[in-house]
């Protein structure tokens, strides 16, 4: 069942297109679309192409379970890789024939649990594994630093050989490893207090990044070249401290380029002169935003384009073939935004994601030399290219003058006195963006507007809007999320008498600290995954690498974490409540849920608690999905109903 399922993901792949529409918003249907609907997994996720073009790996579907394959757009066989309970972290091609993939798991560790990673290498072909990581690996050991571009299957990567400071192996050494085979040799020995290590495209190790044992300070060695010492040549002894840490080493001796603070405390991309540290001329900046990184070429010397971190995520692409590419791509789409999500290595061939906000869209296979859109996959198999519901950012102030931006979904053709949902995101330091959503468009469909205010603290909207969140968790970080109830109220689109909070992470701290805080501004608040104690989050990291100074941070959140911590008070809730945890959660433990409900309930509070067995903090199945969107509207539909 599962090779058919494969089988079905390449039949009908290649039908080549010379337009592709996405159906634009119509009036919505009698009746709505089925919950069910919502729950789907993406039927493929993050693709990335091979360096041939010839095959993409990506996580796919499979009757509502994410799995990992590699699937060649020729028609023939895929490979499916089955990781049982691990986590896929992340992959990367390094030739035709081999990819190497980074997993983890919790593993018992001297009567607790440690997070372990591994790197191992498949055979697109075959499907044959070769375990990268070695017989002495520690708790790290998935570091890939550098791959070749020249076809070889040589990887560098960096990993720890023991758990204990006291040993040498504590801190990671680099070696070159054939992902053929397994054979390794190394390269760099490990260096005290350097965990972090750094290649040129030629895969010359050249940097380190370091921290004391807590964490609390920080340094970068450098050399020249890829053999001879290292030197420090940067040290930084508190949080707020900036490092100078090259992006990405270019092919001129001594040069570099570095993403730093401008002027007016936006990151942007500089040159950088590795003799004197000093950063030259501006290349690139996006005014009011921070930059979000960059896209590197086959060898790793330049970049192709800089990641944007706009009202909706983006790249701009600077080199002048990719952005006429992309403009060739983006003249074939009717009503939808086209994105170009990888390349291949001579850069004749990419993957192409059209959707949008509202949509979420199909990836296709875009060949320069042909000029076509090949059709591969549909994201969302029942709602195809059709639109749902209107998405856009508004900006309103904060009660202090702070101007804040949020994503605001309204249902179609709905536009005044709604029902709202409030739904902070999670990090906290991260942000909320106009990309698909299914749990905004799930809500919008069943007639709420929902509202993510980016909050202060967030991220991409300078350092000055990010500091501005110190000390404020569960105070202005929380006023910020009342306050656009007060503004949407005012705007005649929200009714304020219909509002509850729902929100995940710390998203679903937020939740709850509204319904003990905010009791009399919502009708209800719904936690998935939520933090309910962030002392009890101090004492989660104390076996790891830094966690003096994770600790530090967590203090710095608020005057008295107690106080700002919904365990503390359950006697102060007012509203009722909802907590789903999911059992296989390795980012929040479900202790923090499973306390909470105890402690409320034994408060005498309404509240119901649903602890889903297999479901992990990012709901890769949609068994999980479906089970809480089921959990949500009906726990809406009695306390604010739409």
């Amino acid at each position: 069942m599962l090779r058919w399922g494969l089988r079905l993901l390449v039949a009908g792949s290649l039908a080549a297109s010379t337009a592709v529409a996405v159906a634009q918003s119509a009036e919505q249907a009698a009746v709505p679309l089925d919950t069910a609907v919502f729950a789907e997994v993406p039927s493929l996720e993050a693709p990335e192409m091979s360096p041939s073009g010839k095959a993409i790996a990506a996580k796919v579907a499979i009757e509502g379970v994410q799995y990992f394959a590699i699937v060649p757009l020729d028609g023939g066989k895929p490979v499916l890789v089955g990781l049982g309970d691990a986590d896929l972290n992340w992959w990367q091609w390094v030739n035709d024939d081999w990819l190497v993939i980074g997993i983890g798991q919790l593993v018992p560790f001297q009567g607790d649990d440690i997070y372990v990673s591994r790197a191992v290498s498949v055979n697109a072909l075959s499907g044959k594994s070769v375990n990268l990581s070695g017989k002495n690996a520690a708790q790290d050991a998935d570091d890939l630093i550098w791959s070749a571009s020249d076809g070889t299957a040589r990887i560098l990567m960096a990993s720890q050989t023991s758990v204990y400071t006291s040993e040498a192996g504590f801190w990671p050494k680099v070696d070159e490893i054939d992902v053929s085979t397994g054979k390794r040799k190394t390269v760099v020995q490990g260096v005290e207090g350097i965990f972090n290590w750094y290649a040129d495209g030629s895969g010359a190790v050249r940097m380190g990044y370091g921290m004391s044992l807590d964490g609390r300070t920080r340094r970068v060695i450098y050399r020249a070249g890829g053999k001879g010492g290292f030197k420090t040549i940067d040290r930084a002894r508190t949080h707020r401290d900036a490092l100078t840490v090259p992006a990405m080493f270019l092919k001129e001796p001594g040069k570099a380029v570095m993403i730093a603070d401008d002027e007016g405390g936006y990151s942007a991309l500089y040159e950088l002169d590795l003799e004197t540290l000093a950063a030259g001329k501006q290349l690139f900046a996006t005014k009011g935003y921070d930059i979000g990184g960059l896209v590197p070429d086959a060898s790793g010397f330049n970049y192709l384009g800089v990641r944007v971190n706009e009202n909706r995520p983006g790249i701009r692409w600077t080199d002048p073939a990719i952005e006429a590419m992309h403009k060739a791509v983006a003249g074939k789409i009717k009503g939808g935004e086209p994105r170009i999500v990888s390349l291949s290595r001579d850069r004749s061939a990419a993957i192409v994601h059209v959707g949008g906000p509202n949509a979420p869209g199909a990836y296709f296979i875009y060949r320069a030399a042909d000029d076509a859109m090949l059709f591969l996959k549909m994201n969302n198999g029942t709602l195809g290219l059709k639109r749902l519901n209107p998405v856009r950012t508004i900006r309103y102030k904060a009660r202090d003058g702070l101007e804040i931006a949020a994503v605001l979904t309204l249902p179609f053709g709905k536009k005044s006195k709604l029902p709202l949902i409030v739904m902070p995101h999670g990090g906290p330091f991260a942000r909320d963006t106009e990309e698909w959503d299914w749990w905004t468009q799930f809500l919008a469909e069943r007639g709420y507007a929902v509202v993510q205010p980016n909050y202060r603290g967030s991220s991409g909207y300078g350092t000055m809007f990010t500091a501005k969140g110190l000390g404020q968790w569960g105070l202005a970080m929380q006023d910020d999320l009342n306050d656009v109830v007060t503004e949407l109220a005012k705007l005649g689109i929200a009714d304020p008498r219909r509002v509850c909070m729902v929100g995940a992470s710390y998203g679903g701290y937020a939740a709850l600290r509204a319904a003990q805080r905010d009791g009399a501004l919502y009708r209800c608040a719904v936690a998935y995954a939520g933090v309910s104690d962030l002392n009890r989050m101090i004492s989660h990291d104390r076996n790891f690498l830094g966690s003096g100074a994770r600790k530090d941070w967590l203090k710095m959140q608020a005057p008295d974490l107690k106080s700002v911590s919904p365990i503390h008070h359950p006697g102060d809730f007012t509203i009722p409540v909802l907590l789903v945890h999911g059992k296989k959660d390795r980012v929040v433990p479900p202790v923090h849920s499973r306390t909470m409900s105890q402690k409320l309930k034994s408060a005498g509070k309404d509240v119901l608690y649903i602890e889903q067995p297999e479901a992990d903090h990012h709901f890769t199945r949609s068994e999980d999905r479906l089970q809480f969107l089921k959990a949500l509207e009906a726990f809406l539909a009695k306390h604010n109903p739409a």
